[in-house]
């Protein structure tokens, strides 16, 4: 039925969360954060409510990738205090630094998500053209997929910046489908965003299949062709 397949790259393969974790502490100790932060899990739950805020703004075209890399890091460092109980005011350059530190430690972490390296190979053995489907930033993505050992597994790789548009924008898939040479009819997108991967697809006229690692805390508010919670359960259905 399908001849080829969009996959998404970050938690849906790739552990970009796991990974971008460890990454965070050790960038915490190389900028020596603990200065304003004498509990570091504050500034950590402040980036990651401000990460997926505007990751999500980005997605919908609201802010470019220049705000995105200085905001996600300047909102939390800002809310830091020195001994005297002074706020932290970082700079613009202060906070690309940051982020350039953080974005070379994320892009050499190897961690896939559970079963992703088995998942590809039978893909590949299957028959199936495959290509990373990513709103990624171009040159971290390709060092991750060289770090976890994921570069040879696609046929091509489909990134938003070569596109002119994020995922799930139409402008997105019409490029996708024109680089990738597929037929709508014929593809079916895999990804762990129900808003980016999922309805982007599906309002394009491509199935999809949402990989919801979370089904405890996140129910699908739309039908979808398939749902899996693992990424082994959709060898079953391919």
């Amino acid at each position: 039925m399908y001849k080829t397949l969009f996959i998404d790259f970050d938690d849906t393969l790739y552990d970009t969360r796991g990974n971008a974790e460890l990454s965070l502490r050790e960038m915490f100790a190389h900028f020596q954060l603990s200065k304003y932060f004498p509990q570091p899990d504050d500034f950590y739950r402040s980036y990651w409510d401000t990460n997926v805020k505007l990751w999500d703004a980005y997605a919908k075209g609201e802010i470019d990738r220049d705000y995105l890399i200085v905001e996600r890091f300047r909102r939390p460092l800002a809310e830091g205090r020195d001994a005297k109980g002074q706020p932290f005011e970082p700079t613009r350059d202060y906070c690309l630094e940051v982020s350039d530190v953080f974005l070379d430690m994320c892009a050499d972490k190897p961690g896939v998500v559970e079963g992703a390296h088995e998942l590809m190979a039978y893909l590949r053995a299957k028959g199936y053209e495959l290509y990373m489907c990513s709103n990624g930033f171009h040159e971290v993505q390709y060092r991750k997929l060289r770090a976890c050992g994921l570069l040879d597994a696609f046929d091509g790789v489909i990134l938003s910046e070569d596109a002119g548009a994020n995922k799930p924008s139409k402008t997105y898939f019409d490029y996708a489908i024109r680089v990738s040479g597929a037929s709508a009819s014929e593809t079916l997108m895999i990804g762990d965003n129900f808003s980016t991967d999922i309805m982007g697809a599906m309002q394009y006229g491509i199935d999809a299949l949402f990989f919801n690692r979370h089904p405890e805390s996140f129910v699908s508010h739309e039908a979808v062709k398939y749902e899996v919670s693992s990424l082994r359960d959709i060898i079953s259905i391919l």
